[in-house]
């Protein structure tokens, strides 16, 4: 097992200029797009994500049919794979990572079965592998669970267009990420798509999509990790270029939720620049992360870095991640004597149907603190800013290609130190 040791830098101050990779999200979506309709990628989109995901699954999508399609730990790349296959001629297997083969996938695969497509299970009901064969579309209309994954909705809107009849969707319950689908239909619209929602369903015309040429917007789940160091450093100066005012991302919410944790955001032609702000962090952090999950772990730490009790809500998805993220947070933080629970059903009379989760106590150790990662890219880049307050180590590093490959060189550029090299 690779491990990483981090400290701090002098009196904890991060300076540094940063150009941010492409957003995953956006890139995955574009790829699966332009692969519908012919188009190849670089002659469209610049700032693509270097992501594993986003290498995956544009190597999946060149990949020749009748292969068998392995997505390793890709959850987006499966899902999309999984309606785009129904597309294809003839029949197709789409494999994964032994945890992915635990990821739940049945909700989808029932809502392409309605539509008319020939899919089945390899192994238990339910999850992966699949066999997808090709679809013979019977409706248009079809609705779908939403409380499970919006990717799920994602991955059927943007096949949509190649649909002979169309379609019309419509989420089933609460609709958990929402800005995600968003981010799928602004996109859509953007190549030229006719998507619009009529009520609480979702239509979208049959026709193709108009490859454009356009510049992937930089993640802001990649930026929360340098919000938190920002709001853990002593002092701190810190350029985030390749960000957007107006973004389709739901994380794009973290100017407003770090305002209240000392952290001042200022936009500008590159991107955002960062600061300490001069107003001290609020002693209470509430927040409903329905809508943005993927940063609900960086929060969790910057919440029990700082001291401040955390009320979070919105939290359903994160155990069928790459990991269960609610027992790894809680079996991480213990480490540093913080705790996070789980509140007794209908603690908020304001909210009753709502499951919330309590952070408390300061972050604090002695000697080195050292984290699992669990295969999860998100709990590694979550808990390395702890390094500015005390000596860190992180299990298997490399979990971060995932998502966000030169984390770790972006990390040391503003300060952070790598212990074992003297960086």
């Amino acid at each position: 097992m690779s491990i990483l040791h981090l400290t701090s830098p002098p009196s904890r101050t991060i300076r540094g200029n940063i150009n941010l990779d492409g957003s995953k999200s956006i890139s995955n979506r574009a790829l699966i797009a332009l692969a519908l309709a012919g188009a190849r990628p670089a002659d469209y989109l610049s700032r693509l994500s270097t992501s594993k995901d986003t290498v995956t699954l544009q190597r999946l999508l060149e990949q020749p049919l009748a292969q068998t399609f392995d997505a390793g730990d890709a959850g987006t790349t499966f899902r999309f794979l999984t309606a785009y296959l129904a597309l294809q001629p003839g029949t197709q297997t789409l494999t994964g990572s032994h945890r992915m083969l635990e990821r739940p996938i049945g909700a989808l695969v029932d809502a392409l079965r309605t539509l008319g497509a020939d899919i089945q299970y390899l192994g238990n009901d339910g999850y992966p592998p699949l066999a997808i064969g090709e679809m013979n579309q019977q409706t248009a209309s079809v609705r779908v669970r939403a409380d499970v994954s919006s990717q799920f909705l994602s991955a059927l809107a943007l096949i949509g267009p190649y649909l002979p009849l169309g379609l019309r969707l419509e989420p089933d319950g609460p609709l958990v990420s929402k800005p995600y689908l968003d981010m799928t239909v602004g996109l859509m619209r953007h190549l030229g798509a006719e998507a619009q929602w009529d009520g609480d369903t979702l239509v979208v015309a049959p026709g193709t999509y108009t490859p454009k040429k356009f510049a992937v917007e930089a993640d802001w789940s990649a930026a929360s990790y340098h919000y938190a160091l920002v709001a853990l450093a002593s002092d701190a100066e810190l350029q985030l270029n390749g960000l957007f005012e107006k973004s389709w991302q739901g994380d794009a919410v973290l100017p407003q939720m770090m305002a209240s944790l000392g952290v001042e955001t200022t936009f500008n032609d590159d991107g955002i620049f960062l600061k300490k702000s001069e107003k001290a962090p609020k002693p209470m952090f509430e927040w409903d992360f329905l809508e943005c999950p993927d940063i609900a772990q960086t929060l969790a730490v910057v919440c029990a870095g700082l001291g401040i009790h955390g009320l979070f809500t919105g939290l359903q998805t994160l155990s069928i991640k790459e990991t269960d993220r609610i027992a790894a947070l809680k079996t991480e933080l213990k480490k540093v004597h913080v705790t996070f629970s789980k509140l007794p059903k209908h603690f908020s009379k304001k909210a009753p149907d709502k499951t919330f989760y309590m952070i408390d106590g300061q972050a604090h150790w002695e000697g080195l603190a050292q984290f699992a990662t669990y295969g999860d890219h998100r709990m590694a880049m979550a808990f390395a800013p702890l390094a500015l307050l005390g000596a860190v180590a992180i299990e298997n590093p490399d979990v971060v290609d995932k998502s966000y490959g030169k984390f770790w060189e972006d990390l040391f550029e503003c300060g952070i130190r790598n212990a074992e090299c003297g960086i």
